[in-house]
């Protein structure tokens, strides 16, 4: 929960306009009460002439110094309230400064030690054909969100809660669908926020989205489906669970209107994989007009449509797109999961399934684990019941939006001749690449200098065949890492194209 730190410092809560996450609150609280063991010299110089708040200003000054190396990974920094007595400023301008450089991964504050300054790779000066090493690994992996973002304080908050308020008659084997609460709770968090129509009943718990397609996969197989069609390109491990299930996966064409339906009607198969709201790798969106016929083929085929909604929640640049599942219920199953809007660690998925098929996709289930955990599934259940999924994708979605804009402006500098699409949602870019490119070459090479990203070949049906590609994640790591390492990855590309 959003909370006010530091009241004394505060003005009246009818005129202050700023709050800061529960997630890094008690950590800057804890970590800066000691005065005695820091060296209180730190040059910052603040313009008081009331063109810009003091706090932009202080963040401004540290992000600076850190990025040039002026404070180096592990400097302990003043307390709050040193820093904020040396400067001459309410000691809440020193706290806000330190939580917007916490959430955008400069800093970081430990109970007992401090605020530090977190290792990032430095910005970069100079040409891109003069960089040598990275200072540290740059992860730009596609799909995965900054750990550091995850509202620890107020997801502990809920689990204790979790664990003390569970009849003990609760606490044996969770069963295949899910707690209760979760799934009213997903219910009517989902027909809210993206139109699905679905009851508690018809809602299952799952260990995130892959097994949600594979226990439809299964059941459908079960019911005598032996053909799921799947985008091309599309998630490369989905394509290979459908087939770890026993089906065939046949690769229908995308392109920038989404999953061409005109050429799934061609293949004889019984349900289609989608992910309408943001294609993965390439983020293209399904068009109004694509999604009205791959609801007609499904209603007039009996077929299934297996809705990935990935990354729905994420949108910077278009209006929210409701699920395809509100338009045909019977039809389509549904499948979210809490790995990008919260944390992979969590291992909670949800789908929506039509009556029809609940018997058969909770029997798969009951095969896979007997259900999630219980705990887990109760303090999710809590954190969605109080609002705290909305509030926490409120706060991210700002710093997600800046690192997609980083990345961009860095693409255009540094690979000016690369192509990024589906850049409009998600923590992840398509990057096109000019056909002569060694898009594996690239990859390699990259890794060597320590700059970890993902070519994009593996993900189409005959990668051999693929146009050459990158998929660069923004969502994990902080803007300088992001300039460092597309910077790297630039003079790589111009030393060797």
């Amino acid at each position: 929960m959003a909370v006010a730190l530091f009241a004394d410092d505060m003005p009246p809560a009818s005129t202050h306009n700023w709050c800061v996450s529960g997630s890094n609150s008690e950590i800057f609280e804890q970590t800066n009460t000691d005065d005695s063991d820091f060296p209180s010299d730190l040059l910052v110089t603040l313009d008081r002439s009331g063109r810009r708040g003091l706090s932009a200003q202080l963040q401004q000054h540290l992000r600076s110094a850190i990025q040039q190396g002026r404070l180096n990974s592990g400097t302990l920094l003043p307390p709050t309230r040193a820093l904020a007595r040396d400067l001459g400023v309410a000691r809440s301008v020193v706290v806000a400064a330190y939580e917007h450089l916490a959430t955008d991964g400069y800093l970081s504050g430990r109970q007992g030690s401090g605020t530090r300054v977190l290792p990032v790779a430095q910005a970069v000066s100079g040409s891109p054909s003069t960089i040598d090493e990275p200072g540290a690994d740059v992860r730009l992996i596609g799909g995965l969100p900054d750990p550091a973002l995850f509202p620890r304080v107020e997801w502990l908050r809920h689990y204790r809660a979790a664990i003390n308020d569970v009849p003990n008659r609760e606490l044996g084997y969770p069963g295949p669908l899910g707690v209760l609460r979760l799934r009213e709770a997903l219910a009517n968090y989902t027909a809210r926020v993206r139109g699905v129509a679905t009851t508690p009943d018809q809602l299952l718990i799952t260990s995130g989205l892959t097994q949600a397609v594979v226990l439809v996969a299964r059941a459908l197989r079960a019911r005598g489906v032996d053909a799921i069609a799947v985008e091309d390109p599309c998630f490369g491990f989905h394509r290979e669970a459908v087939s770890n299930a026993g089906l065939r996966a046949v690769p229908i064409p995308v392109d920038d209107d989404g999953l061409d339906v005109a050429k799934l009607l061609a293949h004889n198969v019984g349900a289609v994989l989608v992910a309408p709201a943001h294609s993965y790798p390439t983020g293209t969106v399904l068009s109004a007009s694509r999604r009205s016929a791959l609801v007609n083929w499904a209603n007039d085929d009996n077929g299934l449509i297996i809705e990935d909604d990935y990354d729905a929640e994420f949108r910077y640049d278009r209006a929210p797109i409701g699920a395809l599942q509100g338009l045909s219920p019977q039809r389509v199953a549904y499948a979210g999961c809490a790995s990008k809007i919260l944390t992979p660690a969590l291992r909670l998925g949800w789908l929506a399934v039509p009556d029809w098929l609940v018997d058969g996709v909770v029997r798969q289930k009951l095969l896979d684990d007997m259900g999630n955990t219980v705990l887990e599934q109760l303090a999710m259940a809590r954190f969605i019941e109080t609002g705290g999924l909305a509030r926490h994708l409120r706060r991210v979605r700002p710093i997600y939006r800046r690192r997609r804009d980083t990345a961009l402006a860095s693409i255009a500098t540094s690979l000016p001749d690369a192509i990024p699409t589906g850049v409009a949602a998600g923590l992840h870019m398509y990057v096109r690449l000019p056909a002569t490119c060694d898009e594996m070459g690239l990859v390699e090479r990259a890794r060597e200098r320590g700059v970890l990203l993902e070519g994009a070949s593996w993900h189409w049906s005959a990668p051999a065949a693929a146009p050459p590609a990158l998929v660069i994640g923004y969502g994990a790591i902080a803007e300088p890492a992001i300039r460092s390492g597309l910077a790297i990855l630039g003079s790589i590309y111009q030393e060797h194209r």
